[in-house]
């Protein structure tokens, strides 16, 4: 269910929502933890990136919290009936500390992180760097996102109970971030370009510090 509270993008209207499962066939999507970023009075912030699960014919972990959250994890997962070995694929949005934080509790995954895909330690040639989505299935795709970093990427998965579904990092911040996201963009021109697009193509976004929204077109 959604609340009353629209944000306008552009030509897009963004709604919070309170849902974090998005069922669908063949592939599900669930936000086992929302992300937040808390300024303090000191000067400094809290922030703690968002934590998703993709399920179908392959189960993709996107981003994996700050160490700080590996019991949580690991806790959540096996109350799905998941252990580390069962996650086929984990993708890090990029490599800020709260997203990646454990990536060693899945050493027989498939790694993507950034414009990285690796088993193990062998390193597979892709084209994300040169801006090519790079399909996992005809149904997921991993998509070049950049700005908040040179080499961010988002996972987009078709075919849910609320449409096209995109996990964007830190691409978006949270649904209500306006402005908020260019204090921490290393570019804010390729960003909003990313942005848009992302308005342009998804149903539902998972920002990488807040709750699942809806995008609205006219």
């Amino acid at each position: 269910m959604g609340t009353d509270s629209k944000v306008v993008c552009g030509e897009f209207i963004t709604v919070p929502l309170s849902e974090v499962d998005f069922p669908g066939q063949p592939y599900s999507v669930s936000v086992l933890k929302a992300g937040y970023c808390l300024p303090q009075s000191d000067g400094t912030f809290k922030a703690n990136g968002t934590i998703t699960l993709i399920t179908g014919p392959r189960t993709i972990l996107v981003d994996t919290g700050g160490p700080w959250d590996r019991d949580f994890l690991l806790t959540t997962l096996k109350k799905r009936r998941l252990e580390p070995a069962d996650i086929d694929v984990v993708v890090g949005t990029h490599g800020h500390s709260d997203h990646i934080g454990n990536l060693s509790l899945f050493p027989t995954a498939v790694m993507i992180v950034g414009h990285d895909i690796s088993e193990g330690d062998s390193y597979r040639p892709n084209k994300l760097a040169e801006g090519h989505a790079h399909c996992i299935d005809e149904h997921v795709s991993v998509v070049p996102s950049p700005g908040h970093t040179g080499q961010d990427v988002s996972v987009q998965v078709t075919g849910t109970s609320a449409g096209t579904v995109l996990v964007a990092g830190d691409l978006f911040e949270c649904c209500s971030d306006e402005d908020s996201w260019r204090d921490v963009s290393m570019d804010t021109a390729v960003q909003e370009v990313s942005r848009q697009e992302a308005l342009r193509t998804a149903d539902v976004i998972i920002p990488g510090h807040g709750l699942p929204f809806r995008v609205l077109r006219s």
